[in-house]
């Protein structure tokens, strides 16, 4: 049988991302929220057909509380390992950089149109860039537990804009919270999902 799924580490101090995620939103976001999802995930999944599969394959096989609590962790284990220690003019290189200045026109016209989906979004979810099979990349809005991967893109890089993810730092300035996360996007990490 599987081990149980659980909560990863984060590859930063709780404190490193500040201005543009405190440390306090970092503990209820990783350590409580996180957490949960884990604890719902490990106590649905014994003798259901999921219980032998990675995440990806539950994400992308089951619905209800299961696809929820498996889609939140896939969504939020890349949402946390995306970021680093804030860096003013903050953008990204190599391929990555390439295909968004090509496709989008420019970082800065991308950025636009990535924070539009962001705050557009109605309700609860996550915005994402994402790959298809043959490099050209998507930004989609994905309501709830969405990820990409259930149409058949791979997924890149993520904000999230469930209310949990930004209240104590931002309230209701969901524009501000998506603008400063710029700021602590690893592109390195992007590329590396990207190749």
């Amino acid at each position: 049988m599987r081990m149980n799924f659980e909560l990863i580490q984060l590859p930063y101090a709780q404190d490193a991302l500040q201005p543009a995620i405190s440390a306090e939103t970092i503990g209820f976001h990783h350590g409580k929220h996180l957490q949960t999802y884990v604890q719902n995930l490990n106590a649905l999944l014994p003798d259901t057909p999921y219980e032998d599969m990675s995440l990806e394959e539950i994400v992308t096989q089951s619905d209800g509380a299961i696809f929820n609590n498996a889609g939140q962790i896939l969504n939020h284990n890349l949402y946390f390992t995306q970021f680093a220690t804030p860096r003013e003019g903050n953008k990204p290189t190599g391929r990555i950089g390439k295909a968004i200045d090509t496709q989008f026109g420019s970082f800065d016209a991308f950025k636009e149109e990535f924070e539009k989906k962001g705050t557009t979004l109605f309700g609860s979810g996550w915005v994402w860039l994402a790959a298809d099979s043959e490099g050209k990349l998507h930004i989609t809005q994905e309501a709830n537990a969405g990820n990409p991967i259930r149409r058949g893109l791979k997924p890149l890089l993520t904000f999230d804009v469930w209310e949990h993810a930004y209240y104590l730092d931002y309230q209701n300035r969901r524009a501000a919270h998506l603008a400063a996360l710029w700021q602590i996007v690893n592109w390195n990490e992007v590329e590396r999902r990207y190749e």
